[in-house]
């Protein structure tokens, strides 16, 4: 167990606590949530730079790194779903969630062939998961009315997750079209 690998579990942890303090009533709550969704966000950078300039990458970490940014991007985007009594924030949101179903799937079934670096992660996949990030960050902080201009955050929020979901089919495309010639097969 290195660094690198035990901030990636405690970004895991941290997704029950998200959740519990989402739902609670206290007005100081959400910016609670928006402050733990940051920390999640900065581990997410940070336990991949560690892992390269410590030389401390591994076979967990390589695992555990992905499904740690999916499951916080994912349980965020539901719980905004949830709270949210508008249904377009659902639409970005079903995109989200389902091209990552979709591309896990993909180089896993890509994996099986041996095949699975022909479909690693790109500048736009990297890129897609920061403007998420962003996006989620600022609909957390548009949820708190102790924030001057919530609502103006908000809205930018739901343009960037909207300019994600965008990326987020856009790098999908590009993954599919990199496995079009062994579904062809």
């Amino acid at each position: 167990m290195n660094i690198p690998n035990m901030l990636t579990l405690a970004r895991i942890v941290l997704i029950p606590l998200f959740v519990v303090l989402f739902y609670l009533p206290w007005h100081f709550t959400q910016m609670l949530t928006t402050i733990i969704f940051i920390i999640a966000a900065l581990t997410d950078w940070l336990d991949g730079y560690l892992a390269r300039s410590l030389s401390q990458t591994s076979r967990l970490g390589a695992f555990l790194d992905p499904v740690a940014d999916k499951l916080i991007v994912v349980t965020a985007l539901i719980l905004l779903v949830g709270a949210n009594q508008f249904p377009y924030i659902a639409v970005p949101a079903a995109v989200i969630a389902g091209r990552e179903i979709a591309i896990s799937a993909l180089r896993e079934w890509m994996a099986e062939l041996g095949k699975r670096t022909s479909i690693a992660v790109s500048i736009l996949g990297k890129s897609k998961t920061v403007l998420q990030m962003l996006a989620i960050t600022l609909l957390l902080l548009g949820r708190s009315e102790s924030i001057p201009n919530y609502h103006t955050l908000a809205m930018v929020g739901y343009g960037l997750l909207y300019a994600a979901a965008v990326m987020t089919l856009w790098s999908m495309v590009i993954y599919l079209k990199t496995a079009w010639p062994e579904f062809q097969k």
